[in-house]
C-alpha cells in the first residue's frame, strides 16, 4: 500500500476511533482520545515520510484529530469542557515527557537492549518540545474560542461552518507557530515556508475530512441523550 493510501486510511481510522470511544465511554472517550493522540503524535513526529510528493512528518493525522475531539466537546458540552480537554492534553504531554526523561537517566543493565532505541525516540530536544507545547496551547484555545464564536454568530446553525472555520484558522496558527519556533534560523526562509505550507496542507485535509464525522458525533450524542453545548 502506498503512503498516500495508508495516510488516507489512517485518517478514517483515527476519526472513526474517536467516535467509537465516544459511543462507548461518552465524554470521557473524547478526553481519552485527546490524551492518547497528543502523546502518540509527538512520538510519530520524529519519522519523516513522503506524501503527495513532499516530505512530511508523521503525527499530522493524530494531531489534527485532536481538533476534532475538542470541537465535538465544544459542540456538545460547551466551552468549559472543551478547554478542560485542552488542559488534559497539555498535562498528559508534559507528564509523558518528564517521565521518559527520568527513565532515560536510569543506568541500563548490561543485558539491556532498549536504551539506545529509547534515546533515539525520547531524547529531549527542548526547541521542538517548546514549539509543540506553545503551538498546541495557542491553537487549541483559539479553536475553542472560534468554534463558540461562530456557533453564536450563526445561532447554532451550520455545524459544518463553525467546525471548519475554527479549525482551519487554528491549524494555520499551529503550523506557523511550531515551524517558527522549531526551525527559524535553522533552515533557509524558503525551506521554512515550504515546511509551514506542507504541514498546514496535510492538517487542512484532515480538518475537512472530519466534517461528516462531527455530524455523526452529534447524532450519537442525541441517541445517548447527551449534549447541549
Amino acid at each position: 500500500m502506498s503512503n498516500e493510501l495508508l495516510w488516507l486510511a489512517f485518517i478514517l481510522l483515527d476519526l472513526g476511533a474517536v467516535l467509537l470511544f465516544f459511543r462507548i465511554f461518552g465524554r470521557a472517550g473524547l478526553y481519552m482520545s485527546i490524551i492518547t493522540s497528543i502523546i502518540v503524535c509527538n512520538i510519530q513526529v520524529i519519522k519523516l515520510v513522503d506524501l503527495f510528493g513532499v516530505p512530511a512528518t508523521l503525527g499530522n493525522v493524530l494531531y489534527a484529530g485532536i481538533f476534532f475531539s475538542t470541537d465535538l466537546l465544544s459542540e456538545l458540552y460547551g466551552k468549559k469542557e472543551a478547554r478542560r480537554g485542552v488542559w488534559l492534553g497539555f498535562v498528559a504531554l508534559i507528564s509523558a515527557t518528564v517521565y521518559m526523561q527520568i527513565a532515560l537517566h536510569f543506568a541500563p543493565s548490561a543485558a539491556d537492549g532498549a536504551q539506545a532505541s529509547l534515546e533515539g525516540v525520547f531524547k529531549f530536544f527542548w526547541r521542538i518540545a517548546l514549539a509543540s507545547i506553545v503551538a498546541y496551547l495557542i491553537s487549541q484555545f483559539h479553536d475553542v474560542w472560534a468554534f463558540q464564536y461562530w456557533k453564536a454568530a450563526t445561532s447554532g446553525r451550520h455545524l459544518w461552518l463553525r467546525n471548519n472555520a475554527s479549525t482551519l484558522v487554528s491549524q494555520l496558527l499551529d503550523s506557523v507557530i511550531f515551524c517558527l519556533i522549531a526551525f527559524a534560523n535553522e533552515v533557509s526562509g524558503k525551506v521554512l515556508l515550504e515546511l509551514i505550507f506542507s504541514t498546514y496542507l496535510l492538517k487542512l485535509l484532515v480538518a475537512v475530512a472530519d466534517t461528516p464525522f462531527i455530524y455523526l458525533g452529534r447524532r450519537l450524542a442525541a441517541r445517548r441523550g447527551e449534549g447541549s453545548g
